[in-house]
């Protein structure tokens, strides 16, 4: 057995969901010629389509069984890299359809859901810091991590192109998120925006996202100050709670930061600026990461009529109630400048 043989082999056994009874002219005639030094095992599985039987797995795997055909599903797999390979190797045969429009609209829908869960879950939220939650929520990992879960990742047909001047090197990564948009696509021109609001929630939007770890302070002290101010409240003070250890090499203190006789936020440090940074940042934390609870939040594509067709499909619609807007936040000045000014930055905290 040559080496071309033994590569074939190795590489079909990987495409475990492909069964090799349903390949076609399985091994390829190129594999046997005298010139199987240059075959690719590789490019021979991009140019055949995978099974029915496991795109119809697929579809039912993710629910949409009676809903998505074979012929959509195979659709959804197919990147438009490989186009180009298809057109090349078959001139006389019909390119297969690639899902580039679909992955289009089911970035836009994505995005669309992922916004105004995220304004409407967390309506405090800083602008850059949504924008980033969004991309956690609905970006190209999570939609690639998504594909893998559906099982979708065998049945992916792409071709890796290198980068040029006019767009970057096509990554596995970004062929792969497009499976998941795709259906997404799908599943609102088969049903309805609510279908697909539905899709997108069970599957993207009920992961659980640390957005704490999105929020970074360069001085969280000034911020709070001006955060305050601007809710119209009483200038922030902070006070120390508890210490120990104070002469040891192993100091703890527990800092306060209050407005009037409201405690905005707590923490501790070894030393007494590390404790009032903590405590500043857990005060804005708190303020940021205010969450709507589920039954109250309200979302504005929930008023589209709940029956199949478009958005543009007449229909009841449902009534809607704004949620409260929350506060936009402080906009510090070009390099660290503002204009509130702190009294005795480098003063000592108050001793409760």
């Amino acid at each position: 057995m040559g080496y071309a043989q033994r590569r074939l082999i190795s590489a079909a056994t990987k495409h475990v969901s492909v069964p090799l009874s349903a390949a076609r002219a399985f091994p390829p005639k190129e594999v046997l010629a005298s010139s199987s030094s240059t075959f690719s095992p590789e490019t021979w599985t991009t140019l055949h389509p995978p099974p029915p039987s496991a795109l119809s797995a697929l579809g039912h795997r993710i629910g949409l069984g009676s809903t998505l055909g074979v012929s959509e599903l195979e659709q959804a797999c197919t990147h438009p890299s490989v186009l180009p390979l298809h057109a090349q190797r078959f001139p006389s045969q019909r390119p297969p359809p690639a899902n580039g429009n679909l992955a289009t609209l089911g970035n836009s829908l994505l995005g669309l859901f992922a916004s105004e869960f995220v304004a409407a879950s967390y309506p405090h939220l800083p602008t850059l810091v949504l924008k980033a939650a969004v991309s956690a929520y609905v970006g190209p990992n999570t939609c690639a991590g998504v594909a893998k879960e559906f099982g979708a990742a065998p049945l992916l047909r792409w071709h890796r192109t290198p980068s040029t001047p006019l767009k970057p090197a096509l990554l596995h990564t970004d062929a792969l998120s497009s499976i998941s948009r795709a259906l997404v696509a799908l599943v609102y021109q088969r049903r309805s925006l609510a279908s697909a609001r539905k899709f997108a929630h069970q599957f993207f939007l009920g992961r659980d996202v640390d957005l704490r770890r999105l929020l970074q302070f360069r001085d969280p002290k000034l911020t709070l100050v001006q955060t305050v101010e601007k809710f119209g409240r009483e200038r922030p003070v902070s006070r120390l709670l508890k210490e120990t250890g104070r002469f040891s090499n192993s100091p703890v203190f527990v800092v306060g930061v209050y407005s009037g006789a409201e405690q905005l936020g707590e923490g501790f440090g070894s030393s007494l600026k590390m404790a009032e940074y903590r405590a500043a940042e857990d005060a804005l934390l708190r303020l940021y990461l205010t969450k709507t609870p589920p039954e109250m939040v309200r979302i504005p594509t929930a008023t589209f009529p709940d029956i199949d067709g478009d958005v543009f499909t007449e229909g009841a619609e449902a009534g809607y109630v704004p949620g409260e807007l929350g506060t936009s936040e402080v906009q510090l000045g070009s390099a660290g400048r503002s204009t509130v000014v702190l009294a005795g930055r480098e003063g000592e905290t108050e001793a409760s």
